[in-house]
């Protein structure tokens, strides 16, 4: 009964809420306040319930998700608040308010500080570890057991300038020499290796030859032929002629066996790719070079970033092998795609292990692409930040609340035009619409568009940027200043896709920032108009002028000889007298010989007339010409 009577004294409107009107005793009853046992019991209940609920309330703060280095945009999209009310938080702080922008970072104890201030608490957002790739590359194996080792043909390689008779000393000893079967044959191969060589002496049956001037000049390179005492011999040949072919043969041979060259003809085959081309039959097909293991039909290779299963081999002749041993030449067909010369070529155990090292390849490339993509756009940043800071000077004498709207009316004439404010241009345009994941990708690509430096062949102008997946009001507004959409990790609904091609905007989705560029590339040089160049057919010089009557109509007539190339009727012509040209256009008669015709060519004399009232001069040179269309690439260079 005291409790009751200190709540109904301390807080009357409380107890009334707390009450129903049919719980009070009524007005007329002469006991005290709250004397009814029921009335009392349930009052005090409410206000038990009532006191929980505050305590509660007290207890049920909103958390935020903070993180380290955080802008003050971010904290505040986080808080479910605006910018002002951060800027309020930290008043009355050691924080430079005159300073603060959006993108501004704060610190640790400011973060905490903005959230606390407001009521809030907080906790540390969980770091999301980036899952490793597992590497999936194959490699050349270990270097053999020597006890595996098996002798093997040389490779040899045929080098020599320019017109020194290389491909005739090749085909000479293809058709003479006798042991070239035994060696695997010869065939040309691009490469280094590490041999002792032999110097072949070319073209020694022309009278003018002196091998020995040759052998002397080969010291300089710190060649040393065996006459003077070094290692190398040097064999007089004619592969004109095919004199001495044998004696150069025998030379290989033996110095192939003073090498010892072996190889292991087991395991998993490893070689190089020589030459690759597209044969119309075949496919891609690879001439290459086995180094270990033995090449079968079935066997799964990978080169590069391609693979591919082998379905034929063939020698140098075109005859098909069932195997190839090491320091074999083969064409190798059954690749996916054409690997490049150079490759090395590493067979695997099955196709899902192929396709496996050429995605981690292909991968591999594109992570390397990304760092000097991520290093270039890092100095970009750095430098538009020092711009940023310069421009952010003029304005230092402005509040921070001046200072925004200033800043935005900048930003909003840089990168953005009201449709109503749209105005045709004469040139080619290509105005842009740019959605990216976060504000950071948007902004990397902004910068990137910063560089663009040629305006004067396309104007560029991004009417619009933002956050987010690409929505149907970015069709519209594509759609309003006939422009593009690009993408960069965000996606599009199907019912967008299909609207943007209903309306005909060009919608472009990437992952990879240079490709996002390179088909930006791509489209800005279809804006421009195609570059027209001119092509001189034919030059004729007026020997004589005379009048034609037609009808009542006399038409001045042009006797021409014709002294460069022809005059084609269908093609446009160009008067010019000394250095002017004071006509140009179509004829409107060609003649010779009283006849009509189409074509005039060198040394032949002609009648002409031109389309309008011009005269003639003996001495006027009569051009003609066609006109060649060539597409344009525009100039931009963003850097990568």
């Amino acid at each position: 009964m005291r409790g009751a009577r200190r709540l109904a004294h301390a807080d009357p409107a409380l107890l009334n809420t707390c009450l129903s009107p049919s719980f009070i005793c009524p007005a007329r009853s002469p006991a005290p306040l709250l004397t009814c046992p029921i009335n009392r019991k349930y009052a005090f209940k409410q206000f038990k319930e009532q006191k929980n609920q505050k305590v509660k309330s007290k207890v049920d703060k909103q958390e935020v998700e903070i993180r380290q280095r955080m802008t003050v945009a971010a904290l505040a999209k986080a808080m479910n608040k605006d910018f002002d009310h951060v800027v309020e938080a930290l008043l009355n702080t050691s924080v430079d308010l005159e300073s603060l922008e959006p993108d501004s970072v704060l610190e640790e104890k400011w973060i905490k500080k903005v959230v606390t201030q407001s009521g809030m608490k907080f906790r540390w957002a969980k770091l999301s570890e980036r899952k490793e790739r597992p590497n999936r590359d194959v490699h050349r194996r270990p270097p053999a057991d020597p006890s595996n080792l098996l002798p093997r043909p040389p490779v040899v390689t045929i080098m020599g300038h320019v017109d020194h008779g290389k491909t005739t000393l090749l085909d000479s000893l293809r058709k003479s020499q006798i042991v070239s079967t035994e060696a695997g044959g010869i065939t040309q191969h691009i490469g280094a290796f590490l041999v002792p060589m032999i110097v072949a002496v070319n073209k020694c049956d022309k009278p003018q030859a002196d091998p020995q001037r040759v052998k002397q000049e080969l010291l300089a390179h710190d060649v040393v032929c065996e006459e003077f005492g070094g290692d190398v011999q040097a064999i007089h040949i004619s592969a004109l002629k095919g004199d001495n072919l044998l004696a150069l043969a025998e030379a290989t041979v033996t110095l192939a066996e003073v090498l010892e060259l072996t190889a292991e003809p087991n395991g998993l085959v490893e070689g190089v790719v020589i030459e690759s081309r597209t044969d119309k039959g075949k496919g891609p097909v690879t001439t290459a070079i086995v180094q270990r293991g033995t090449l079968k039909r079935g066997c799964v290779l990978v080169a590069g970033k391609t693979w591919g299963k082998v379905r034929f081999l063939f020698d140098e002749n075109g005859k098909v092998l069932t195997e190839a041993s090491p320091s074999s030449a083969v064409e190798v067909v059954g690749w996916k795609e054409l690997p490049s010369a150079g490759d090395v070529i590493l067979e695997v155990e099955s196709e899902q292990r192929a396709r496996e090292v050429v995605e981690w390849r292909t991968y591999e490339e594109e992570q390397q692409k990304l760092q000097e993509e991520q290093s270039l756009i890092e100095l970009k940043q750095k430098l538009h930040l020092e711009e940023y800071k310069r421009e952010r000077a003029e304005l230092a004498h402005l509040s921070w609340r001046q200072r925004k709207s200033a800043l935005y009316q900048a930003n909003k004439t840089k990168f953005s035009v009201r449709p109503s404010e749209r105005t045709e241009r004469e040139g080619p345009s290509l105005p842009l619409i740019i959605k990216g994941d976060v504000d950071g990708s948007v902004e990397a690509i902004l910068n990137i568009l910063d560089t663009y430096d040629a305006q004067r062949q396309c104007e560029m102008d991004v009417v619009h940027f933002g956050i987010g997946d690409v929505s149907e009001s970015d069709v519209n507004m594509a759609e309003t200043f006939r422009g593009s959409i690009y993408g960069f990790n965000v996606g599009a609904s199907s019912s967008v896709r299909q609207l943007a091609t209903k309306r005909g905007i060009p919608l472009h989705l990437h992952s990879i920032i240079y490709k996002l560029i390179d088909k930006l590339k791509d489209e800005l040089s279809s804006k421009l108009p195609a570059q027209v160049s001119e092509n001189v057919v034919g030059e004729a010089k007026v020997l004589a002028m005379f009048d034609v009557t037609v009808g009542k109509k006399k038409v001045p007539v042009a006797g021409c000889r014709v002294q460069k190339g022809q005059l084609d009727r269908r093609l446009k012509f160009r008067l010019i007298r000394g250095r002017d040209t004071i006509w140009e256009g179509s004829l409107a008669t060609l003649k010779q010989h009283k006849d009509d015709v189409q074509t005039v060519k060198t040394g032949m004399d002609c009648g002409l007339s031109l389309e309008g009232d011009f005269s003639f001069r003996p001495g006027d040179v009569i051009v003609c010409f066609e006109e060649l269309n060539s597409p344009q690439a525009t100039t931009w260079d963003p850097g990568f």
